[in-house]
């Protein structure tokens, strides 16, 4: 492994980020009870040892609540400044915020890989992406706006037929991406009229911190709260007030049913869930296979295989499985660990304390039953890392079958009948996407009309993954409720609502003297460019 010792000065922890207020009512309050330490993986000293990063408040359920009353009044059922506001004041204030967070760029890459371990280009991908994101969903929502702006008559009635906010949100974000996928929820959330409470996740949490003073300084008291401390000390008393209309979280299945049955009303609640997923990729045996094999080792392994767009299961066709598992061996311990700052590292400290010896788990549990780690560097194992074991043949009593492992750690499967992958997707309690590698289109035709319909998307020859955003994000089963992208994130925080009214003298003259003196911000056929 890596000597770490040799940090560059820009990305030194020179000073731990002690992280003393949160934003709650439209306040940066000052903590006065106990904080939660906050660790890296990394070690800044020749004898490794975790590097002390932070505190954060350790708020409770008094907070929790507090906070909630603040978003309900902000709200105020359907009263508040917030979801009433004209559509360009809202975009205005999202504007404004996106404005600012540009310029704590270098800051939140720096958290970002101390943090969770990420490596430098993504780190600024991500932060990127975010601002990108930002941007784009205003775009989006003035498109939907100027949709709206319009009148339909049927049936002798004319409707005014617009998107609205549901209410108060509680979103939660993971850890793998803090800053972008939680914004994926957050910004849509906020900008179509929308309260929310967002609690950090457990590791990315520091990087918040810039933001907070901005998000106070954009958004109108109670719009945003932000809370730090244990998930179960704060969202379970919020969700069990009954009060919260959305959940929005992004992690694993387990959590989101808990916190759905603490909602005493689970009718009134919408989920926007994105869960855990065991992606399946499946190379043909007429697939080019290099390409097959660069695509399986990156969507496999890219930010160590802790997404859950990776690739869980590689499924190879038996005439070409010597030499594909040959090649992607080799190609896997071709893979550099270093420091997240080193641009050459591939692979990096994993930000999960216990995260090597529950890979480590995984692999002697497949070994047992079998498989054997056919790549040379497989299970090597650190304070902080384990490099990637490739496991073969696996088979269905084995852990890293069933679990998304989220790690490095990659299983194969070999297989002479396409029903064998087929039948175990659809026995599989996950479907978010799957790959296909091969170019025979006699064999992809069929094999596309079935996968599209176990899973939500089908990558031709490629890795999986969620981008371009602009495209739908979700999953079947177990792996998503709802759809996530700039389009259809806007929808899945909003709900249609319209004003209707019957095709009478009266009537016209009402709509006509709102809309000439826009003293309504719904009935509006204002079109913003």
């Amino acid at each position: 492994m890596n000597d770490f010792t040799q940090i560059p000065d820009q990305y030194q922890i020179k000073k731990p980020l002690i992280q003393e207020t949160y934003l709650s009512d439209g306040e940066l309050i000052k903590w006065q009870g106990e904080y939660s330490e906050i660790y890296s993986t990394i070690s800044s000293t020749e004898k490794y040892s975790p590097t002390f990063l932070g505190k954060i408040p350790s708020l409770g359920k008094k907070e929790a609540l507090e906070s909630l009353d603040a978003a309900c009044n902000a709200f105020d059922n359907g009263r508040g400044s917030w979801p009433t506001m004209k559509v360009r004041d809202r975009i205005k204030c999202m504007r404004n915020f996106a404005d600012q967070m540009k310029s704590k760029r270098e800051e939140i890459v720096k958290l970002l890989m101390w943090e969770i371990g990420k490596n430098l280009n993504d780190s600024q991908k991500e932060f990127d992406r975010t601002v990108d994101y930002i941007y784009d969903t205003i775009e989006a929502y003035k498109t939907i706006d100027r949709d709206s702006s319009k009148f339909e008559k049927h049936s002798g009635i004319y409707a005014h037929i617009r998107r609205g906010p549901l209410g108060v949100v509680l979103c939660l974000g993971p850890y793998n991406y803090p800053l972008n996928e939680t914004f994926c929820l957050l910004i849509p959330a906020l900008i179509m009229g929308n309260t929310t409470i967002f609690k950090p996740a457990k590791h990315g949490v520091l990087l918040i911190s810039p933001l907070l003073e901005i998000f106070k300084n954009c958004f109108p008291k109670g719009v945003v709260n932000i809370l730090y401390g244990r998930g179960r000390a704060l969202a379970t008393p919020i969700m069990e007030s009954g009060k919260v209309t959305v959940l929005a979280l992004i992690g694993h299945s387990t959590s989101a049913n808990a916190l759905q049955e603490k909602h005493p009303k689970k009718n009134r609640l919408r989920l926007v869930l994105g869960l855990e997923a065991n992606n399946p990729a499946i190379v043909l045996k007429d697939a080019n296979l290099d390409l097959a094999i660069n695509e399986c080792v990156a969507g496999a392994l890219s930010f160590n295989g802790q997404r859950c767009t990776a690739l869980k299961l590689i499924y190879v066709h038996e005439d070409i499985i010597e030499e594909f598992n040959k090649k992607f061996a080799e190609k896997v311990d071709s893979l550099k660990f270093g420091n997240p700052w080193d641009e050459s590292a591939q692979l990096t400290p994993l930000p999960e304390p216990n995260k090597p010896d529950y890979i480590q788990d995984l692999i002697s549990d497949a070994t047992s039953k079998g498989a054997k780690v056919i790549n040379k560097k497989g299970g090597i194992k650190s304070d902080n890392y384990i490099y990637p074991a490739v496991l073969y043949p696996v088979n269905k009593s084995m852990k890293v079958y069933s679990e998304e492992q989220f790690g490095p750690v990659v299983p194969i499967i070999s297989f002479n009948d396409i029903n064998q992958p087929i039948n175990d997707m659809a026995e599989s309690n996950y479907g978010q996407q799957a790959s296909v590698f091969g170019e025979d289109v006699n064999v992809l035709a069929p094999l596309l009309d079935t996968l599209v319909n176990l899973v939500c998307r089908v990558n031709l020859n490629s890795s999986c993954q969620r981008g371009p955003d602009n495209y739908p994000f979700t999953g079947r089963k177990d792996s998503a409720f709802s759809t996530l992208s700039v389009h259809d994130a806007l929808r899945s925080f909003s709900i249609r609502t319209f004003v209707a009214s019957k095709d009478n003298e009266v009537n016209k003259k009402i709509i006509k003297d709102l809309l000439n003196t826009k003293k309504s911000n719904f009935i509006s056929t204002d079109y913003i460019l």
